[in-house]
């Protein structure tokens, strides 16, 4: 993740001055770091990842930046395996940084998640260039390209797409 991604998502954490966020896909910490420096000092993120070796190292790195263990909740499996279970409207952003073939699927699940005024939030959409080249593209760009025609004519977001990094499609719901 680049420097400017991360402070965007600082950024926006602290924009909706969130107490819950919901992050897909743990990678090594890195987002939920910045996430958790935006978030109020009282917010929780909850992180879903199918890889419990990534969150044991996530963990690790959010206790080594001096955050409390009671500020992530750690939850192993498939993003949509886990994502029903949890609360509607109880998010006041959901981070999308999982499966790109499922991204369609995951903003589905983050439309009801968010509370109204909540942020989604979806990293890497410009899938370095690919999202705008012409020509073959693999099955993860052309869903990219589905998903920014979603966010774009949804009725239920306030869409911007921010170039920073790989891009951060954003959308705030109404």
């Amino acid at each position: 993740m680049s420097p400017g991604t991360g402070a965007a998502l600082r950024l926006l954490a602290a924009t909706v001055d969130a107490k819950a966020v919901a992050e897909i896909g743990t990678g090594t910490g890195v987002s939920g770091i910045h996430l958790l420096h935006g978030m109020r000092p009282d917010g929780v993120l909850t992180t879903v990842d199918p890889e419990p070796d990534r969150q044991q190292f996530a963990r690790q790195a959010f206790r080594a930046a001096g955050f409390a263990s009671n500020r992530a909740r750690f939850i192993p499996g498939r993003a949509l395996d886990v994502l029903p279970r949890l609360a509607d409207a109880g998010y006041d952003l959901v981070f999308c940084d999982g499966d790109r073939l499922e991204c369609l699927d995951y903003l589905a699940e983050s439309l009801r998640l968010l509370r109204t005024g909540g942020l989604v939030v979806f990293e890497g959409v410009f899938a370095d260039g690919r999202t705008v080249e012409s020509g073959p593209q693999p099955a993860e760009v052309g869903r990219l390209r589905e998903l920014l025609r979603a966010v774009r004519e949804s009725q239920d977001l306030v869409p911007s797409l921010l170039p920073v990094g790989d891009g951060l499609l954003c959308g705030v719901k109404r």
